[in-house]
């Protein structure tokens, strides 16, 4: 339950957030950057398709002017229909390849949507390889995963909804004012005052809606986090009795989402009602205002028009009623596809929140690595040296350049670790481990032995330089180990952990994993010198048979002896043995205990156990208490002293 609380901690109330600077432009100059050519057919048809859905009231203001006419006898009737049929054929052909527009540009759209997606999960499952091990040991399982779904699906809806609904809004607006100006400067006048209000209603209700939006996506990403971690630790929370206390956790969780999610949907859902209600008003406004004009001036030059400008040569005309007709509708659609706009600020929040999350883990600090010294397969030429070599038989090699003379050394791989006055902390502030000086020649066991957090498992991780030492040095074959690649460096340990991990994939597959190239044959034997042959070949379908939830349709203790010989396969020179035993039973332990024997021959090896059993053969046996050696030499020289390792040997053969 430890990690219940370590992860849970800070997963209450979560603050609505400000919306993060730059998000969008860095999304947009993704998308052009990667995905131009595409973008610029897009953006034509979106463009074609939004100004076609603008001109119609052109051309209804002249169907509108012929009936005028035509009614006022001052053309004839035939004239009348032979204008408008002309006039309706070419506003259904504007409105055929605004459809034809229309289609392109929503087929294109889906397939650019989907290609970013794909290269976005792509830049992120990299980025993901490449942080360091406490990324993950300080972000929640299922908060990383959120990003994969809910972050993504969010910015789904931005490029392929919210985005180019918004770009052909805007088209179609400016389309629109000018077609307005064009008409009667004087009622769109009216109507800017009423894209005045909306604006002003639009930035108060989106301000407050796009932070809760945020903080919404944030709640759901603590939400999965949470039902993860319950859900690897069910046994637990069972064995515990701890369900109730999970539940009410959920509950504060689920709640806190609840209202979040309920405060950013409330200002999203009043935005459209007030929105349409103002351009009602509008609409009333312009009726009022243009039949006004038209009633009380008739024949008069009060309508400022540029339509007159370009006929008569001035600005002033009689406001015609086909132009008040015309402006009703377009009013309208001036209203409603402003609120569109404001329509699409929820997605766009939560575009930005994902989006923000997403670039967050894509600009995490990435693993530093500023080695240099590499492993190779070498033999030794005709005077003795060693030089590098593709024969697979040869010795692994730590292969120097010396940047300061520009020559190349080769140093053998012989599993000579030493540590030196080592200082570590996780955390600045908080030293774990004071002073560690060990020494570990080539083919001897070492085993460490204490306390739970008196700082084994810790020693290992600095070897594999999952962490990096605050002070000290540690040399493996006499070089520094941050002059080593860690790919190299880590390629030369085998290590067995208590926790050990399947993947979805075959016995087989499980077992290569620890050398990719080894054949079928090499993974048998290493499977045999594990002492988990026997049961592999008991199972329904062999080596074949598929493993899913990390091997949930095996015990642990086969589950543990598949991990030994995924080591064994390895071959590495160096093994980490960290309580390699610990879920198998004795008498399965004497078994596993010959092979890996096998295992350690000739290979430095270092032992975490908890059975003191296990470490009596050891060549040194290291007792540590709150990150310190406290005391070091054989099992037979710890039991002459009469010290703490006797004590705890003597008291129990496992060690609490």
């Amino acid at each position: 339950m430890a990690g219940m609380g370590m992860h849970g901690r800070g997963r209450g109330h979560v603050p609505p957030m400000k919306m993060k600077k730059g998000v969008l432009k860095r999304l947009m100059g993704i998308l052009f950057k990667n995905y131009k050519p595409l973008l610029i057919v897009i953006a034509t048809c979106l463009v074609i398709s939004a100004i076609t859905g603008a001109v119609a009231g052109l051309f209804l203001n002249t169907v509108y002017d012929t009936l005028a006419n035509a009614i006022a006898k001052t053309v004839s009737v035939s004239e009348a229909w032979s204008k408008i049929i002309t006039t309706l054929i070419i506003l259904g052909s504007i409105y055929l390849l605004g459809i034809l527009s229309n289609f392109i540009y929503q087929q294109l759209g889906a397939i650019l949507t989907q290609r970013f997606l794909k290269d976005m999960r792509v830049k992120m499952f990299a980025k993901m390889q490449r942080l360091p091990i406490k990324y993950f040991d300080t972000h929640t399982h299922g908060d990383i995963m959120s990003s994969y779904t809910n972050d993504i699906d969010a910015i789904r809806q931005l490029i392929s909804q919210s985005l180019p609904q918004a770009c052909s809004t805007l088209i179609t607006m400016t389309s629109l004012a000018l077609v307005m100006l064009y008409l009667s400067v004087t009622l769109f006048v009216v109507v800017i005052v009423g894209l005045f209000a909306i604006t002003m209603v639009t930035k108060f209700i989106g301000k407050n809606s796009a932070k809760y939006f945020m903080a919404q996506q944030k709640a759901v990403g603590q939400v999965e986090g949470y039902v993860e971690e319950m859900m690897n630790g069910q046994k637990v929370v069972k064995v515990f009795n701890h369900e109730q206390k999970a539940i009410e956790k959920f509950n504060s969780l689920n709640d806190n989402l609840c209202e979040v999610s309920n405060k950013a949907n409330a200002f999203s859902n009043m935005l459209m009602p007030i929105i349409h209600n103002i351009g009602n008003v509008l609409y009333v406004l312009v009726a009022f205002i243009g039949g006004g004009i038209f009633i009380f001036t008739s024949g008069k030059g009060l309508n400022i028009s540029f339509q007159s400008l370009f006929t008569t040569g001035s600005f002033l005309t009689p406001l015609k009623i086909s132009v008040v007709v015309s402006f009703l509708g377009m009013a309208r659609q001036f209203a409603n596809i402003t609120g569109q706009i404001s329509n699409q600020i929820n997605s766009v929040a939560m575009a930005m929140a994902g989006a923000s999350r997403i670039f967050d883990l894509l600009d995490e600090k990435e693993e530093a690595d500023e080695g240099y010294v590499t492993l190779v397969k070498a033999k030794e030429d005709s005077n003795g040296n060693l030089v590098e070599t593709t024969d697979k038989t040869g010795v692994w090699a730590w292969k120097h350049p010396h940047k300061a003379d520009g020559t190349v050394t080769y140093t053998k791989l012989t599993g000579d670790i030493r540590m030196f006055d080592v200082d570590f902390g996780y955390v600045p502030d908080h030293i774990v481990l004071h002073n560690v000086t060990l020494y570990a020649e080539p083919g001897q066991k070492i085993a460490f032995v204490g306390a739970t957090g008196a700082g084994k498992t810790t020693i290992t991780n600095l070897i594999n330089r999952f962490y990096d030492i605050a002070d000290g040095k540690i040399r493996y074959d006499g070089i520094n180990i941050n002059k080593i690649k860690k790919a190299d460096l880590r390629k030369s340990l085998g290590i067995v952990l208590q926790d050990t991990c399947l993947f979805t994939g075959t016995v087989m597959e499980n077992i290569r994993y620890g050398r990719l190239d080894a054949t079928d044959e090499e993974c048998i034997d290493a499977a045999k010198l594990a002492s988990a042959h026997d049961f592999i070949t008991r199972l329904p379908e062999g080596y074949n048979t598929m493993l899913t939830a990390d091997g949930g349709n095996l015990s642990q203790g086969q589950r543990q002896l598949i991990a030994i010989a995924r080591a064994a396969v390895a071959d590495a020179p160096v093994m980490i043995m960290d309580e390699a035993t610990s879920s198998i039973d004795t008498r399965t332990e004497l078994l596993v205990q010959r092979g890996t024997d096998k295992l350690m021959e000739g290979r430095t090896v270092f032992i975490i156990a908890h059975r003191l059993s296990t470490v009596r053969n050891a060549d040194v046996i290291m007792v540590l208490d709150k990150g310190r050696i406290i005391e070091r030499g054989t099992h037979d020289e710890l039991i002459a002293k009469k010290g703490n390792y006797y004590a705890l040997y003597t008291g129990a053969f496992e060690l609490d």
